[in-house]
């Protein structure tokens, strides 16, 4: 004992001072926190960067430039536009004949030039058209009109569109835009909030102004309504069983590798499937959300499977124990006690589910639901499942394909709302869980 004492390796210093060594960790153990720190703050940076990038170029398409006018139309000239054989073109002519008296009266722009006024007025023939079939008490009387200036026209209140960089065409010349000032002056040609953004429907290529993601946010609500009903119970009661009643062996180790590698199949393919199973073979409606929803059904369930066999294994297995002591049947200990402690998981997975198959678009596109089908409303609940539609996701993947720069702003405006129901889901899933979480 004594000759190991005498042969240990002497040590230097005090307790009380840095040896090198110990300065060394330390320096490692600081720059890793600085790394650490480094990288957390780059993350912010760069979801800084986006959510102002999505903002700047969204927000503009939550405002439009209209032109107000008080219109007083006779019946002769109701029929007249009715004779003919382009009636949308005949109304717009109405309109232009009516806002050019105006300016005469206010002394605008001094002669009026129609063509110029068809410039700066947006698609106006068909919601005329429409008003007066819709209300033929209003012939001869004074209706006040409010429709959308043209995009062009819009593009120039919004920094788009610039006297300077402004190329003369058939959709707007230079001095179109001294009329569009004086107008402007005059009362006639204001900014306001686009309700129809949110609440319309997208109006084809030709008619950025029109455009709404409404109809689309409706096919969206359809979808998740589907799979929410199937993807919820067959998850949760898959989940169960494999958790809980399945014995290990084989078969169930292959069914949890074809589970977890489902979770990572791209969402493409089950676009392909859906088109070959429920369309091709099944006959289902194209370009239902009642297709839609039960492809995202498909994709989404594996994800709902592995965060709910999280949520159950998370469970001591005292818990399971102490049931089964007091005389519980096995299923009596699941449902009665793993499964409440498991809860919050559960809805959190699901919600988190549901709200990747919000944002999906390969898969819509695979099986029809296009942007471009969006174009009315369901006449009802039922109809809102199997009526062809499209969801946000594609409505905005449309937009953002097609020409006009107007319909460029419409998509970043598209991905702000789908971004705040993104937001209003996670917020959700994170109130469940404070509300039925439970210590042990």
């Amino acid at each position: 004992m004594a000759d190991a004492t005498a042969n240990a390796p002497k040590r230097h210093g005090s307790l009380t001072q840095v040896d090198p060594r110990t300065r060394r960790r330390n320096a490692a153990e600081a720059r890793f926190k600085a790394c650490g720190l480094a990288a957390i703050a780059l993350g912010i940076f760069f979801l800084v960067v986006l959510a102002f990038s999505i903002i700047r170029s969204g927000v503009p398409a939550f405002t439009t430039t209209v032109v107000s006018l008080e219109m007083n139309v006779s019946p002769a000239e109701i029929d007249q536009a009715e004779s003919g054989m382009l009636k949308t073109a005949a109304y717009t002519k109405l309109f232009i004949a009516q806002l050019g008296s105006q300016m005469q009266e206010q002394g605008i722009g001094g002669e009026v030039d129609p063509d110029a006024i068809g410039r700066i007025l947006g698609k106006v023939g068909n919601d005329l058209r429409a008003f007066y079939q819709a209300n033929p008490d209003a012939v001869g009387e004074p209706v006040d009109f409010t429709v959308n200036a043209s995009s062009r026209v819009d593009g120039y209140f919004k920094g788009r569109v610039t006297r300077e960089g402004l190329v003369d065409s058939r959709f707007l010349v230079a001095t179109d835009l001294d009329v569009v000032d004086q107008l402007t002056e005059a009362g006639i040609i204001t900014r306001q909030f686009d309700w129809g953004f949110l609440l319309g429907k997208d109006a084809g290529v030709d008619n950025p102004g029109g455009a709404g993601i409404g109809a689309s946010v409706l096919g969206s609500f359809f979808m998740m309504l589907v799979v929410l009903v199937l993807s919820l119970p067959i998850g949760v009661a898959a989940s169960i069983y494999l958790e809980e009643f399945a014995p290990k062996n084989r078969f169930t180790d292959i069914i949890e590798v074809n589970i977890s590698n489902l979770a990572a199949v791209p969402s493409i393919v089950f676009g392909i499937l859906g088109l070959a199973v429920f369309i091709q073979f099944a006959s289902l409606p194209q370009s239902a959300p009642l297709v839609g929803g039960l492809v995202l059904t498909l994709m989404t369930l594996p994800t709902i499977i592995i965060s709910t066999r999280a949520s159950l294994k998370a469970v001591p297995p005292s818990i399971r124990d102490a049931a089964l002591g007091v005389g519980a049947s096995k299923m009596q200990a699941v449902f009665h006690h793993v499964l409440p402690l498991a809860a919050p998981g559960i809805l959190t997975g699901t919600i988190i589910g549901l709200a990747q198959a919000l944002g999906e678009t390969a898969p819509l596109l695979l099986i029809g639901m296009v942007g471009f089908v969006a174009r009315e409303f369901p006449t009802g609940f039922w109809d809102g499942f199997v009526e062809p539609n499209s969801a946000m996701p594609a409505q905005i993947y449309t937009w953002a394909a097609r020409s006009d720069v107007a319909f460029y702003e419409k998509a970043w405006g598209g991905i702000i709302v789908l971004l705040v129901f993104l937001l209003i889901m996670n917020a959700i899933a994170i109130v469940l869980r404070r509300r039925f979480e439970r210590r042990w």
